[in-house]
């Protein structure tokens, strides 16, 4: 397993180089800019979300895995990110913040791989202020056929990307986490059938 990780650790940036600069860079800038206060990034990988925090919050960044935490730990170290930021080896579902505390905590492509997501948005919920927000881009289940396809490839999906589960049907558990969940964007990368489609972009309010 630790092999495999520091392998997966070494490649991630390159293999999602492309679909970051056509798909997923301007999405996650739309979906944080704006936020204010403090926020955790959960299971904050090699530093995606880095370049497109705003100077207004302060970030804790939690990545549980040591190897993809040293590259991350890097990009802060070199200024990639506007907003002050601090590296955690937390994980989601024990975040290192007292009850209600929070501003906002974002997901991005960390939902599908949580060991237990019900949990992770438990401690989101726990760790947030009321009104405070949920922030997600995630990959979800399909429907029909596609979603068959999903349930059929998922074991050796999760083998080769790191426990990744790609049939998770995430707004739902976001819904039956107590949050109120809005889904502003659901889009597919091409070509359509790819395993990881559909994907969905949003944000959740903590009742108050």
């Amino acid at each position: 397993m630790g092999i495999r990780s520091a392998v997966f650790a070494s490649r991630y940036d390159a293999a999602t180089r492309r679909i970051e600069e056509t798909e997923l860079g301007r999405r996650r800038a739309a979906l944080l800019a704006g936020l204010a206060g403090s926020v955790f990034d959960v299971g904050a990988g090699t530093g995606a979300n880095l370049p497109h925090f705003p100077p207004s919050c302060t970030v804790t960044a939690v990545e549980p895995d040591p190897h993809m935490r040293r590259r991350l730990e890097e990009k802060v170290a070199s200024g990639a990110p506007n907003a002050a930021v601090t590296v955690s080896a937390g994980s989601a579902e024990a975040l290192p913040a007292a009850d209600g505390t929070v501003d906002a905590v974002v997901f991005t492509l960390v939902l599908c791989t949580v060991p237990d997501q019900p949990a992770a948005l438990a401690e989101a919920r726990r760790a947030l202020k009321p009104g405070g927000r949920l922030l997600f881009l995630e990959h979800i289940r399909g429907t029909g056929r596609h979603a068959k396809a999903q349930d059929l490839l998922r074991p050796l999906w999760s083998f080769g990307a790191q426990g990744c589960q790609i049939n998770r049907d995430t707004p739902a558990a976001i819904a039956a986490a107590g949050f109120a969940a809005d889904v502003q964007e659901q889009f597919v990368l091409e070509p359509a059938w790819l395993p990881v489609n559909p994907f969905v972009l949003g944000t959740a309010v903590k009742p108050c």
